[in-house]
């Protein structure tokens, strides 16, 4: 009598047992979507007309990537296309990267941003310097955009005081980061 009840309560600890599933979690998926989104972006940055004046964010999603940004170089928008679609593990790039219209006045504003930042902004000329800025000037019919990183408050306090000191400069949206941690 002992032994079938020992089997019956065995039985019914290993059916309880059976029932229960176990989740291992996976990891891959999360360190592919990494590895792809380090790979997109170092394929970026080789761009080689790809400069201080655009602005190029992505979105990986499992294996599709999305491009989205602002970019003065028409070209710029085709190369991220291919360079992106070349990489191993992309299945489809969806481009909706805009091509800043060419405009004499824009370039002059832009000039004049350069010149600026580079006399009367102390150190904000390192965060421009090529072949990857840290901060990215985006023009467009006299509105700017600063797009990027810096390093503390004061810097991004003297970014957008001196992008609205620029003539012909109608509004600046400050989209500056502080720290790199937010940034990709």
């Amino acid at each position: 009598m002992k032994v079938i009840r020992n089997f019956i309560v065995l039985s019914i600890a290993i059916l309880a047992v059976s029932f229960v599933s176990v989740n291992a979690q996976d990891f891959s998926e999360a360190k592919s979507t990494q590895t792809l989104e380090r790979k997109v972006f170092k394929e970026l940055i080789k761009l080689p007309y790809y400069g201080v004046f655009d602005h190029i964010a992505f979105k990986v999603d499992g294996n599709n990537v999305t491009l989205s940004g602002k970019v003065a170089v028409a070209r710029n928008k085709k190369d991220a296309e291919r360079w992106v679609k070349d990489i191993d593990g992309i299945g489809n790039v969806v481009n909706n990267i805009e091509i800043l219209p060419l405009s004499g006045f824009d370039n002059s504003i832009r000039r004049q941003m350069l010149r600026t930042f580079s006399r009367n902004g102390g150190g904000l000329y390192r965060y421009l310097q090529e072949p990857n800025p840290s901060v990215r000037i985006i023009v467009e019919n006299g509105h700017v955009t600063l797009e990027g990183y810096v390093s503390g408050r004061g810097d991004y306090n003297l970014a957008n005081i001196l992008a609205n000191g620029v003539s012909g400069v109608f509004s600046v949206q400050n989209n500056l980061i502080v720290g790199k941690e937010q940034y990709r």
